[in-house]
């Protein structure tokens, strides 16, 4: 007679470490997800980088040759204007990408996605970091795209410049995003959404330094660049590409590169953690 089978164990409930190791493992899969929904975005929108391109480039190559011609060569930071106007194009191209790249966020509210993606059991942190890294990469691919005009407006370009550029962009477009993803996360409706990026976009860019030298600056004038983060992200993005160039200042202090990416990075931080904040009560 054969013997009785014992029945096997139930299996007990998973520990919480198994339970805090699958619910990481899911968020960063929510991270890559909308980081990868960012970049499919350009890719089936090309126009997208050709129109972001069409302020830059009449800023560079209009403004800068004619301009250029009334400041003469060592007239701006100490270089040609054109020349000392280009890392601050990037900048620009940066920062606008940045900012209405967040406009995402109001379509996909408009369309019922943003519902989705809130009901979903993931954390928050990670759709807003997986925003934040999308958008920024996609300002950097058209910050990259800009980088090839260097050489004609004069631009000595070296492998560890090219380096140091992108990773200033990489920083300021971290940057710049998150505080789109705030702005953004609190418009109900497209056109509020491109009303406040016009009375923002405009005095972060012409505060910056990107179209103009810092020195010999009233002193109001002089104080509100020094208030600008955005300014913190151009003069990075400048010693990248001129370290010959006159240097951010404040005061009679020269300010370091490594000032300046920590104040980007901060600003970066500081903002990520807002919009975290906004866009968990974003219904």
């Amino acid at each position: 007679m054969a013997a009785p089978t014992v029945p096997a164990p139930a299996p007990g409930p998973p520990s919480a470490e198994a339970l805090h190791a699958a619910a990481v493992a899911r968020n960063v899969r929510t991270v890559q997800m909308v980081w990868r929904r960012e970049l499919i975005r350009l890719q089936r929108m090309p126009s997208r980088i050709i129109s972001g391109l069409a302020q830059p480039l009449l800023f560079l190559l209009v403004m800068g040759a004619g301009l250029g011609s009334l400041i003469g060569d060592q007239g701006a930071g100490g270089v040609d204007y054109q020349v000392f106007l280009f890392p601050g194009i990037l900048a620009m191209s940066v920062i606008t990408s940045s900012l209405f790249g967040a406009v995402g966020i109001v379509w996909d509210r408009e369309f019922g996605f943003l519902r989705e993606m809130l009901v979903a059991p993931v954390s928050r942190t990670s759709l807003v970091l997986g925003k934040a890294l999308g958008g920024g990469m996609v300002s950097v691919v058209q910050g990259v795209v800009l980088i090839v005009l260097a050489p004609l407006v004069g631009v000595d370009l070296t492998v560890g410049r090219v380096l140091a550029l992108l990773g200033a962009m990489l920083l300021l477009a971290f940057a710049l995003t998150s505080f789109g993803i705030v702005l953004a996360s609190r418009m109900q409706r497209m056109e509020s959404f491109q009303m406040v990026m016009a009375l923002v976009l405009q005095p972060m860019i012409f505060l910056s330094g990107a179209v103009f030298p810092l020195e010999n600056l009233p002193g109001w004038l002089a104080v509100l660049t020094r208030l600008n983060p955005a300014t913190y992200g151009v003069d990075l993005c400048r010693r990248a590409v001129l370290p010959e160039a006159t240097r951010l200042t404040i005061g009679d202090w020269v300010v370091p590169v490594w000032f300046d990416a920590l104040v980007v990075l901060g600003m970066g931080s500081l903002f990520l953690a807002v919009a975290v904040r906004v866009f968990s009560r974003t219904e």
